[in-house]
């Protein structure tokens, strides 16, 4: 059976970012969560922060026009906009753990039934080598949103009924996305809130490693 088109990362990522408040302070984490700066509405107002000691971060520079002082986290130039503020690499983590983040938006490898999140290894060449700042982001920052690619290139379900890989935080995910739908974490379980077109929601079970609940309303988006 041939897998689901669904969702594009750039689908994905205006997804996350349609779902972002005006005027939050968001971080983002490296990878498919850097798209969805992208994509936030231009009638609102995003903070952007990073880990490394930068509030008010903005697109990545022009060609030749990148500052090798001035990165993110995942070490990728960024620019400033007018009022950014830098500080101590400390004082970001102060930040971050005071619960002063309002949403962090992260890959992962895995996430489980109960909103257990795992997206770091000490084993895969491919995975990130250590957990870096996610333990601390996950569990200060008031809403976590993941975004991933529903199952890995080898097909296995990357939404799981209990993580394998080393967690980075316990019943921490409130919403997932990925290519092929969105996901609310609820205490009843994993509910789906919305389909990519041309997916069926018994297409996302079978590719799910855990039971799924369909919301009375699915909502279906229109390319």
């Amino acid at each position: 059976m041939s897998a689901p088109k669904g969702w594009t990362r750039d689908e994905m990522a205006r997804l996350v970012a349609l779902d972002i408040p005006d005027g939050a302070y968001v971080n983002l984490g490296v990878g498919i969560p850097e798209l969805v700066a992208q994509f936030v509405p231009a009638d609102r107002e995003v903070i952007y922060h990073t880990e490394n000691g930068l509030l008010g971060m903005g697109p990545a520079p022009a060609p030749g026009e990148e500052d090798p002082e001035l990165i993110n986290a995942g070490k990728k130039p960024v620019s400033a906009i007018p009022g950014a503020a830098y500080f101590h690499h400390g004082d970001s983590f102060a930040m971050i753990r005071g619960g002063h983040i309002d949403v962090c938006v992260l890959g992962a490898m895995q996430v489980s039934a109960r909103g257990d999140l795992a997206n770091w290894s000490t084993g895969a060449n491919d995975a990130s080598p250590a957990v870096g700042g996610a333990m601390d982001l996950v569990a200060g920052v008031k809403t976590i949103y993941i975004i991933t690619q529903h199952t890995t290139k080898e097909g296995e379900p990357k939404i799981v009924g209990e993580c394998t890989y080393p967690l980075t935080g316990q019943q921490v995910v409130d919403r997932i996305y990925t290519d092929l739908a969105v996901i609310d974490v609820t205490p009843a379980g994993l509910a789906v809130r919305q389909l990519a077109p041309g997916v069926s929601f018994a297409q996302v079970q079978e590719r799910t490693g855990t039971a799924l609940i369909a919301l009375p309303a699915l909502q279906h988006l229109e390319k």
